[in-house]
């Protein structure tokens, strides 16, 4: 193999290498005969990622990585920094591995780049365009040929929506554009996850079949424009030996991303969240009250506030309740004043459709108005243009001191990092969409590697039960198991007290909040994090997951379709300390609404814990360190 600086030319030119800053990993790149580009991964001997295309194919005709002359790679360097978050799964990340850029000369005589990383813990590369592969100020890019070939056998978890439903099959199984991150189990035992990073001003690519057996190709939603120099986002090839750690690991991309464009970020709180169903002045101040009581901090009013959602006049400026939804009456800037007395802000959905027509007024009305954050509903994602579009509204809120959650088809890239007025995005098949557990436990391994999930949970929501197969202390658990920054715990659920005086009929799985003992752990359960370890997982079958905050630890146990016995060594507390466990488990025998029995006891570093899991059961726990 050749060494980084050297070069590598000739019809049969020899690879160039980069490993990992531990050795394990290793990326190769090569030029085969015919004068085509691959490259390789492999994992302390294993072969990762089988030899697979690079290039793209622009809209001169150019096949770029297609008719390759020679590569010349610079000197590989190490980087190695620590870097704090905003807010996140960990207090810090290390951001450490080597680089290498390397100079591609096809035979026409064009020129291009590309920059690989590889990590610990996975690898990364991405296209660099300069300004002579254009001929010009820019570059059209029709498709790109990069490739990820798995060994034969190897068995992927599929999706072929943000929101869809999730299937184990074969890699050559996949026949129609799949989601990101595409998670696959190899024949060895290793898990590896394919994805974007840094995808701001470029179509979104997903992973269709690909021409070579076991293999899958990025297909981009559609063309992209670029003004050159420029750059492709990330595509990452993470690796671990289990799912849990691929989780761990979900860094890497925003490692991948620029690094936090705000000054100031006093004004970005991370939070518990309730949805206000009623439309009402009577109901938002219902909801606040509870927010207060409850140790929530944000109410969030959905569809319906100013009008019609889908009806393209409804006009966003304006607080004109849906009939349809609501008879009101609604004196939104009242419940905003009332919330603000008591420290909670409030959060305003808003459809794309108005979103797009009247984006640069809202912002600065809503500013004035007080609110803390906006919902961006339904945006369209996928082609450029939309991409674009969203990255720069996020960008536009920031101006505003307004934090964002987008919903429904985005799924995040690490974008979070450079503007963590980004809290949280949906993406995601969430208790809106009524997954069993089985579901949820292949989601915690797959889409929550991309980043934080809006997973918009139902807790009093007699589905959970019935048409989930799931339980409240799992609800409990996904607290803790599924991150997001805004944790919207209340979903379908209203306050007693809104329900006095004139209020929205009863909604599908609308249910009154009961004050049952458990709701204490949704108090106290914080939605960001200084450490996090994945305890055990099986995707699909079971999940266990501890998260740190401060010198209080919490755990969430979700269990499949199966018995389970979970083991919980107890060795990630602190030794020679006391904690208090306040366990929730499932009980039926409990009489009460939702039958979740709350436990204390002392435990100690040196404790083990075992739990009898029932199927479509779940255990949450909180161990409050002594101060």
């Amino acid at each position: 193999m050749l060494v980084a600086g050297m070069v590598a030319c000739g019809s049969h030119p020899q690879g160039i290498l980069l490993s990992s800053p531990d050795g394990r990993l290793q990326i190769t790149l090569q030029v085969n005969g015919p004068g085509r580009l691959h490259y390789a991964v492999d994992r302390a001997g294993e072969e990762v990622i089988l030899p697979s295309p690079l290039g793209m194919l622009l809209g001169t005709g150019d096949t770029l990585g297609g008719h390759v002359l020679c590569l010349e790679a610079s000197p590989a360097s190490l980087r190695d920094t620590t870097w704090h978050p905003v807010w996140g799964e960990r207090a810090s990340y290390r951001d450490r591995y080597r680089v290498m850029i390397v100079d591609v000369e096809e035979r026409s005589g064009c020129r291009w780049q590309l920059e690989l990383r590889a990590y610990d813990e996975g690898v990364a590369f991405r296209y660099l365009l300069p300004q002579a592969v254009a001929g010009g100020d820019s570059v059209y890019i029709l498709r790109e040929r990069t490739g990820f070939v798995f060994p034969r056998g190897s068995q992927a978890w599929v999706t072929y929506s943000a929101q869809g439903i999730y299937r184990r099959m074969d890699v050559d199984s996949i026949r129609r554009p799949a989601e990101r991150p595409l998670v696959v189990e190899e024949p060895a035992g290793t898990y590896v996850a394919v994805g974007e990073a840094a995808l701001v001003d470029y179509a979104r690519m997903r992973l269709s079949k690909g021409e070579e057996p076991g293999g899958v190709v990025a297909h981009l939603a559609g063309p992209v424009a670029l003004h050159v120099p420029a750059h492709s986002p990330w595509r990452y090839i993470m690796v671990a030996s289990s799912p849990g750690r691929l989780v761990e690991n979900n860094y890497l991309l925003l490692n991948l991303n620029e690094p936090c464009a705000l000054d100031d970020v006093s004004w970005i709180g991370p939070g518990k969240v309730i949805r206000e169903i009623t439309l009402t002045t009577r109901g938002g101040k219902a909801c606040v009250d509870f927010a207060a009581r409850h140790g929530l901090q944000f109410v969030e009013f959905d569809a319906g506030w100013y009008g019609h959602e889908y009806d393209d006049a409804s006009d966003a400026t304006t607080v004109t309740v849906d009939p349809r939804r609501s008879p009101g009456p609604l004196d939104l800037k009242e419940v905003i004043r009332y919330a603000r007395e008591k420290n909670i802000g409030i959060i305003l959905y808003v459809n794309r459709r108005a979103l797009e027509r009247q984006l640069d007024t809202l912002l600065p009305l809503y500013a004035s108005w007080g609110v803390s954050g906006v919902k961006y509903g339904f945006v369209q994602v996928g082609p450029q243009r939309w991409t674009a579009w969203l990255h720069t509204a996020i960008r536009k809120a920031a101006a505003h001191h307004l934090m964002v959650d987008v919903h429904d088809e985005y799924r995040p890239t690490g974008y979070q990092r450079t503007w963590p007025n980004f809290m949280t995005c949906e993406g995601i098949r969430g208790d809106e969409a009524a997954p069993d557990n089985h579901h949820t436990l292949i989601t915690m391994f797959t889409r929550a590697i991309a980043g934080p999930a809006d997973n918009t949970v139902c807790y009093f929501s007699d589905r959970v039960v019935t048409e989930m197969h799931s339980s409240h202390a799992t609800q409990l658990a996904k607290a803790v198991c599924i991150f997001s920054p805004w944790q919207f715990l209340f979903w379908y659920d209203r306050p007693a007290a809104s329900r006095k005086g004139p209020a929205a009929p009863e909604l599908p799985g609308n249910r009154v909040i009961s004050e049952v003992p458990e709701l204490e752990f949704f108090k106290e359960v914080p939605t960001v994090w200084d450490e996090t370890r994945v305890i055990e997982g099986k995707i699909g079958e079971y999940g266990t997951v501890a998260r740190r905050a401060g010198d209080d630890w919490y755990v969430g146990a979700i269990n499949g379709r199966e018995s389970h016995q979970l083991v919980l060594p107890l060795s990630f507390l602190e030794a020679g300390k006391q904690y208090m466990a306040q366990i929730y488990r499932d009980d039926p025998l409990v009489e009460t609404r939702t039958h979740v029995r709350v436990e204390e006891r002392q435990v100690t570093s040196a404790d083990t814990l075992r739990f009898e899991l029932a199927p479509n059961t779940g255990m949450a726990m909180r161990l409050a360190g002594s101060r």
